[in-house]
């Protein structure tokens, strides 16, 4: 191994301490604040996810890369270009989950939960995609899900439209639009499909390379290409809707009746495609145009033969996936709210520090949160602190209170003091602060 000469490994050494450490290009930090609005978003995900009949599930965030090459498609661009996949140690592939319907589906057949009529799942977590970051639009990116697995009724492709539809409004995220689409069944797309290369064969020339190099492997990704000269090209392209089997007709009818039923507004996109292969009948996507050209919050679909196609027994599926980040960027940060604390503690000197200590853990450990000050710092600095964490109440000790036995608390908004015994502090603490 050839080694650098001495001045200029000192050098290298040098800018490698003087260089600040940063996170990897498309991964962030979440800091408290972003960690606590994400943290809120998970607790109503969970109230109302459960309410809709759904339970949770948990996947690895690694898997066998061969699950996502068979379950998404080998033509589509995670795969093509995006999946993070590596060796592992005994030679085998692997690969960072890029989304999480295959793991679910995975589990699904692993532990033979299909015992059940109808399996519901829901999860959330990180997802790893390389694609190019921009805003709301990581490499590591995180995601809401759901699946409802085991029901060919179309009354399953409603509930869980109408459980997306719902959660946005309970988040006050209104200005949403809902685009359907029906992809057809494996009995009447491959005649869409020939309708449509038919259509482009004359203006596969003027198309993307990427969407020439679909025009054979997956000819109904080209409908999804956002660059503006192809969305021209393909604007009056075949319809899927207009070739569907008389099954599919009847599917995606009731679908869009059950969404009048439950006056859910929605508009028909009949060029529509989802950019994972696995998709049957139903499509959807749910956009707000604050989030600009990608503008797409949530989407899912019908996927009616991905358990089959992955081992398992033949299982009608539909699911869909929400976009944490881009979510957030939608949500007014003021219904989301602050943390706050009932409780500091100001120790004035060493032997308040003392005393105080058993108290604060006498307080934690019966439910109060409470934090405790410096004993070694003044008390207009405790007092500061005291404010910037948004104390309800401060209790100050110092070694007056400790020759008198008694404590002062004070109250952070009307600025009232009162004294109160050391051996009623605990109690009358719990009694008055904690919720």
């Amino acid at each position: 191994m050839t080694s650098l000469p001495k001045n200029n490994e000192e050098a290298v050494s040098k800018q490698i301490r003087m260089s600040p450490l940063s996170a990897l290009k498309g991964f962030k930090d979440l800091l408290p604040e972003e960690a606590r609005q994400i943290q809120w978003l998970e607790g109503k995900t969970h109230e109302l996810f459960e309410t809709f009949g759904f339970s949770p599930i948990r996947t690895p965030i690694l898997e066998i890369a061969s699950l996502f090459n068979r379950g998404i498609g080998e033509a589509t661009d995670i795969i093509e270009k995006e999946m993070y996949t590596f060796e592992d140690w005994d030679g085998g592939k692997i690969s960072l989950r890029p989304e999480g319907t295959a793991s679910v589906v995975r589990a699904y057949i692993e532990h033979h939960l299909s015992y059940a009529p109808i399996a519901k799942f829901y999860y959330m977590g990180p997802m790893f995609r390389h694609e190019r970051p921009q805003a709301g639009r990581l490499r590591q990116f995180h995601q809401i899900g759901a699946e409802i697995m085991g029901d060919p009724n179309p009354r399953q492709d409603v509930e869980l439209l109408s459980l997306s539809y719902h959660f946005f409004r309970k988040l006050d995220v209104n200005d949403i639009t809902l685009e359907i689409n029906s992809l057809g069944c494996p009995q009447c797309r491959p005649v869409y499909r020939l309708a449509l290369m038919n259509d482009l064969q004359a203006k596969i020339s003027r198309l993307c390379e990427v969407c020439q190099r679909r025009y054979q492997s997956n000819p109904l990704r080209i409908l999804d290409c956002k660059k503006p000269a192809c969305k021209e090209r393909t604007r009056t392209a075949p319809r899927s809707i207009d070739h569907l089997c008389p099954e599919c007709q009847r599917h995606f009818k009731e679908v869009q009746e059950g969404l009048a039923c439950l006056e859910i507004p929605h508009t028909l996109n009949p060029h529509l495609v989802r950019g994972l292969d696995y998709y049957t009948k139903t499509a959807f996507e749910i956009t707000n145009n604050r989030l600009g050209s990608q503008n797409a919050v949530a989407a899912g679909g019908r996927y009616d033969g991905l358990v089959e196609t992955l081992g398992g027994p033949s299982t009608p599926a539909v699911g869909f996936a929400i976009g944490i980040e881009r979510l957030m960027q939608l949500i007014d940060p003021t219904q989301i709210p602050k943390p706050s604390l009932p409780l500091y503690i100001a120790p004035l000197g060493k032997a308040a520090g003392q005393f105080l200590l058993s108290l604060t853990f006498t307080l934690r450990k019966n439910g109060l949160a409470c934090e405790m000050g410096n004993e070694a710092g003044n008390l207009k600095n405790q007092m500061k602190q005291a404010d910037r964490l948004g104390a309800g109440h401060v209790l100050i000790v110092g070694e007056s209170e400790l020759a008198k036995r008694c404590a002062i608390l004070r109250n952070m908004t009307t600025k009232m003091q009162e004294e109160i015994p050391f051996a009623k502090l605990s109690e009358l603490l719990l009694s008055r602060l904690q919720h």
